[in-house]
């Protein structure tokens, strides 16, 4: 039977009994991108109302605009001269498109602007091609682009790397995934790399403690930080500083999956259909990204980061076609509710830069 006429947990479960218990993190590796079948390499929609999830962009275009603004600054601090802008994984390119709808209204930027989107789904990039006609380019990895001056931009990407997840007995045990009737899970002792991980932090797990470690977000900041000659790395997503994300209230963990805008903790349920996320660890983030030559600017809540650049400016510029005064007000409300107060508060901005002799100073985190 050709591989493809399998679902994708009769292939897990297949390699599991030709290879053994595999590691959570690899388990959710194919998950979401084994190909043509993973949860991100379907050809049908995630995001927005027939998917599983909404993000900030799916929303409305006022996210996209004020993170153009934001990207406006940047192009001033860097000298106005040439700007890349790397997107990774750019979803549906709602966020490239109103990004890019912003930054044409200044003609000097947009001249010598470029637009790279690192995606390596093919189902997702006609997607993106939809909407994006002009300045944008394609690639499969960072590694393909020259060293740039701009920044490098990611909205809830490290949420969906593949993670580790480790348990504390006696000592560090990680997880792992065998077959016996269903998956079931199976615990061994975890690999160095894990330990130096939580020692890194001064992380002290308790008995019984389960959580996540992602080391993948480590090579992924290494090669952001590699390509960028100078400018900026914009990191957008939902997270913790390292005290809270290993704090006692957490000793389940972060790990949830999203089906059909439905939220559970069931990662063997639904595999192929449904998003699996973790939380990220910002301190880490800033960690590594000072071992490889960054320096943070600031860390804000999405709600202090819109707030600073102009949101409800912003959002009546984008309602003024509405001529219904109550249907004017409903979206008001209901925008500003989920971009400020709903995802505003759960998602955090994080601001690094590299080239310059000392911190500028960011309209976007600069009130956090």
């Amino acid at each position: 039977m050709p591989e493809q006429t399998i679902e994708l947990s009769e292939i897990i479960k297949r390699r599991i009994t030709s290879e053994g218990p595999v590691s959570f993190h690899d388990f959710m590796e194919m998950a979401l991108y084994y190909p043509g079948l993973g949860y991100y390499n379907r050809p049908d929609d995630q995001i927005g109302q027939t998917g599983d999830f909404y993000t900030s962009s799916s929303l409305s275009s006022i996210f996209g605009a004020l993170i153009g603004k934001q990207l406006e600054e940047m192009w001033h601090l860097t000298g106005k001269g040439e700007f890349t802008i790397v997107e990774y994984g750019a979803g549906t390119g709602l966020l490239c498109r109103d990004i890019l709808g912003y930054l044409k209204n200044n003609p000097a930027l947009y001249d010598q602007l470029h637009y790279a989107i690192i995606e390596k789904s093919a189902s997702m990039r006609e997607r993106q091609k939809k909407h994006l006609m002009e300045k944008v380019s394609w690639h499969n990895s960072v590694q393909e682009l020259d060293p740039v001056t701009g920044c490098i931009l990611s909205n809830e990407l490290i949420d969906n790397f593949a993670v580790h997840q480790v348990v504390m007995e006696e000592n560090l045990m990680e997880v792992f995934v065998d077959v016996q009737d269903g998956f079931v899970e199976v615990l061994r002792p975890a690999d160095q790399k894990l330990k130096d991980y939580l020692a890194e932090f001064n992380i002290s797990l308790p008995k019984g403690f389960r959580t996540e470690i992602n080391l993948e977000a480590r090579d992924w900041l290494t090669g952001a930080a590699a390509t960028l000659r100078k400018g900026f790395i914009l990191t957008i997503d939902y997270g913790y500083s390292a005290e809270n994300y290993y704090h006692k209230n957490r000793s389940k963990g972060t790990l949830l999956c999203y089906h059909q805008h439905r939220v559970n903790d069931q990662p063997y349920q639904h595999i192929g259909q449904q998003d699996i996320t973790c939380h990220v660890n910002f301190s880490a983030l800033c960690r590594w990204g000072h071992q490889n030559g960054l320096s943070c600017c600031g860390l804000a809540s999405q709600a202090q980061f819109l707030l600073s650049l102009g949101f409800h400016n912003q959002l009546k510029k984008s309602c003024t076609a509405e001529e219904d005064v109550l249907q004017l007000a409903m979206a008001q409300a209901r925008l500003t509710h989920t971009l400020l107060v709903d995802m505003g508060t759960k998602f955090k901005v994080l601001i690094q830069q590299k080239g310059f002799p000392e911190r500028p100073v960011l309209s976007g985190v600069n009130l956090a």
